[in-house]
Parts: structure tokens; C-alpha cells; sequence
């Protein structure tokens, strides 16, 4: 257990990096915010075991309203179920009782190798109930029993869903790298692409498995384009190679600004703009060019040049949609490159960084704000489709994918 020591150390060094870093798009008072820090600081201290110093950080942390925003060690199992089995969960009512639902499986996800699929009502992890609003918890590198139903059945089934070991080589966020990309055709014309991560640091392993994705489909005559973003966790900086896909030239996707220079102010067409490097050494140039200098800037598409399903493609967003899965979603609906259909997206689009605090504690903090090139963001209100369609359990339970049969409808 830590000693006050350790803990009044961590506690100095958090309030230095909000102060310095934090992008602070919900108008916090940051000195007041430290102020009520330093007034909870002697609980915080004296906390009776670190679980206790844990959630009075996290309670503190809440109050800067931004996304993006956690304290944790490396060890802590994932929080959310997307994090641990690659599946999202949704609150529903059956029968007047309220019940998680399975939402969106990830492709060769533990939920997925167990044979879950969209549309069961998860009722027990490990025999302990579950209800909303609470998630049930899933560890690193260990088995669960789950009991799941059908929502119009009253039979229940027993699966077992392993977590795997957290890979040490991942970035030091607690949670199950997804699947990144998955494809197929629908029809003889219709392809579509699911993306449930934005893998790679920069981006660069992610565009390398999207450029192969979609050349098969290509190769196999698709001219028209769905794009899943349905579950999205977010990630790297390749939903810029993804969005480079839907138009031939380059144009802006958006803007970043820090957090120097959101208080001293900017003029957006005074921003460096940047196409995203294809390769490791362009990575390299473009960290030691901004390595001096303000980092914000404006993100262009590649110019990848015309594709056959240019002017047919639609985008699947639903409230799971997170992070550069929205900026995605935003660019597609601001430049009309194609139609956004689903549920309203999440709204966690502040970029991060991770910050070591000491004792094998991380900072994970907001440290500049995304702007559509229009110079909306979408922190807290998330993405509103052009085309809003609700899936139904029974429906989705039996295999039935209503928002995927309408973007069928609209791109033909």
C-alpha cells in the first residue's frame, strides 16, 4: 500500500500536468479545481487502502468534465466490456425489467470466439447478476462464465468468454486490442468495412491493413461502400487513411489546437496543414518538425486519388461510436462524401496523452481539442446521423440489421 509520502507526490505531480496540459473545453476554474484537490488532499492521504486513494483521483479528475480523462496503474483489469471481450452493451427493458443487450461483437473478439452475437441479454457474469447501470467486471487472463438469453425467450445458455493476458507491448491503456479492421461483400456490388479500432501508434499498421481490405474488395467489383464505425473505441491517427478513401484529392479533415494555444488564440488558416506520412521516416520528420513548435494543426486527407465507390458510400455510427470514430463520422457528414446513418455518436473527441505520476501510476488527460474544418466540435454532443435509425433486440437477435439495410437502401 502506498505511504502519504507516495500519495502526496502523486497528487502534486496530477495537479501540475492539469494546470500545464489539460484542454480545458468545459471552462473549468483549473485553480479552484486544484484548490478543492488541495482541500481533499488529508482524506486523500490517510485513505485506508489505494483503492480508496484511487476513486478520490477519479472523483476529483470528474470534475474537469473532459473525456478522455483517467488515472490507473497498468495492472487494472479493462472497465468497460469492449475493453476486456470486444463487445458493447446496451440498456434495454424486457419485460419491464431492465437488462444489458449485446450490441456490437468485434470480429474474433473473446465475446465472438465464445458465440455471442448481437441481440442476447447478458444476465449473469460468473453467476453474480447484472444489471445497468453498473458493468459487470471482466479480468485480464481469466475465464467468465456467462449466462446469456434471447430477448424474446425465457431459455437461458451458459458460454464461457476468456480474457486474454494484457499485452505488455500495447500502449499502457487497460484493455484488449480489437481487431481492427474486418471486410466482405454484401452483394456482387456493395462492400462493406467494419472498423472497431484505429490501431498503430501513428496509424501506419492500420493504413497497411485497410489499403488490403480494400483492394480485395475492389477485386471483387465493389463500387459501392458501407463503412461500420458502429462500436468504434477510437485510437490512432489512421482514421485519417480511412476518410482519405472517400474522396480523391486532399482536403481538410479537421483541426487540433493545444492547450497554449487555445488561451492565446489562433486563426484556423494560419495552421500548419499536414497530410498524414505513409511511412515510419515520415512519422519521424514530422515529430522532429513540430518537436519545435506548436503542435496544433490542420489534417489533410492523402489524395489517394478516385475509387469506384466514390458517391455510394454510407457510414454506420451508433452511441458506442467513440473518439477518431467520430472525427471520421464528421467528416463524412460535413463534406457529404457520404451518408451518415445510425445513432447519435458518443461525443469523446478531446486528443490525449498519458503521463507517468509515479509508483506505477498513469495520467491518462485531454491535451487538445478536434474541430471539424466548419470549426465545430463534438466533445459532449457527439455526431448526429443524417439518417437516424434505431436497431430493434428481436430484430438484431435474429440476425436482422436494420441500420445496415438502410445504408444498403440509400447507396443504391
Amino acid at each position: 500500500m502506498l505511504d502519504s509520502t507516495a500519495r502526496l507526490k502523486i497528487i502534486s505531480r496530477i495537479e501540475t500536468l492539469v494546470l500545464k496540459n489539460h484542454f480545458n473545453i468545459g471552462n473549468v476554474d483549473l485553480q479552484e479545481w486544484c484548490r478543492e484537490v488541495d482541500q481533499r488532499t488529508p482524506a486523500l492521504v490517510e485513505a485506508e487502502n489505494d483503492s480508496v486513494f484511487e476513486q478520490g483521483i477519479h472523483d476529483s479528475l470528474a470534475k474537469l468534465k473532459s473525456s478522455h480523462t483517467d488515472f490507473y496503474r497498468p495492472d487494472r483489469n479493462p472497465t468497460k466490456p469492449e475493453h476486456a471481450i470486444g463487445a458493447t452493451l446496451r440498456s434495454v427493458t424486457v419485460l419491464n425489467t431492465q437488462r444489458w443487450m449485446f450490441l456490437d461483437v468485434f470480429e474474433d473478439s473473446p465475446a465472438a470466439r465464445s458465440g455471442v452475437t448481437p441481440g442476447y441479454l447478458l444476465i449473469s457474469v460468473n453467476g453474480i447478476p447484472t444489471a445497468p447501470p453498473e458493468y459487470p467486471a471482466f479480468r485480464f487472463g481469466e475465464e467468465h462464465q456467462l449466462t446469456i438469453q434471447l430477448p424474446n425467450n425465457t431459455k437461458t445458455q451458459n458460454i464461457v468468454v476468456m480474457v486474454p493476458e494484457r499485452k505488455k507491448t500495447l500502449p499502457r491503456l487497460p484493455f484488449v486490442e480489437p481487431k481492427s479492421v474486418s471486410y466482405r461483400m454484401l452483394t456482387k456490388r456493395v462492400g462493406t468495412v467494419r472498423i472497431a479500432y484505429f490501431s498503430g501508434m501513428f496509424g501506419i499498421r492500420f493504413a497497411k491493413v485497410l489499403d488490403t481490405a480494400i483492394a480485395s474488395l475492389e477485386a471483387q467489383g465493389c463500387d459501392r461502400l458501407i463503412i461500420d464505425l458502429r462500436g468504434c473505441i477510437g485510437g490512432s491517427l489512421g482514421f485519417a487513411r480511412l476518410v482519405s478513401y472517400m474522396c480523391p484529392g486532399q482536403i481538410p479533415i479537421g483541426y487540433d489546437i493545444t492547450r497554449k494555444l487555445q488561451q492565446r488564440g489562433y486563426d484556423v488558416a494560419q495552421l500548419p496543414r499536414v497530410r498524414m506520412p505513409d511511412t515510419r521516416a515520415g512519422v519521424l520528420f514530422r515529430l522532429a518538425q513540430f518537436s519545435v513548435r506548436d503542435k496544433s494543426l490542420v489534417l489533410l486527407t492523402q489524395g489517394l486519388g478516385k475509387q469506384p465507390f466514390h458517391g455510394h458510400m454510407a457510414v454506420l455510427v451508433n452511441e458506442k461510436t467513440s473518439s477518431a470514430g467520430e472525427m471520421a463520422a464528421q467528416f463524412a457528414k460535413e463534406t457529404k462524401l457520404a451518408t451518415l446513418v445510425g445513432q447519435k455518436t458518443a461525443g469523446l473527441v478531446l486528443g490525449a496523452d498519458i503521463f507517468d505520476v509515479g509508483y506505477d501510476y498513469t495520467l491518462y488527460l485531454p491535451v487538445f481539442g478536434w474541430y471539424s474544418p466548419s470549426g465545430s466540435y463534438n466533445e459532449g454532443s457527439g455526431v448526429v446521423p443524417d439518417v437516424t435509425v434505431d436497431i430493434d433486440p428481436v430484430c438484431l437477435a435474429e440476425g436482422k440489421d436494420i441500420q445496415l439495410n438502410k445504408a444498403l437502401e440509400i447507396i443504391y
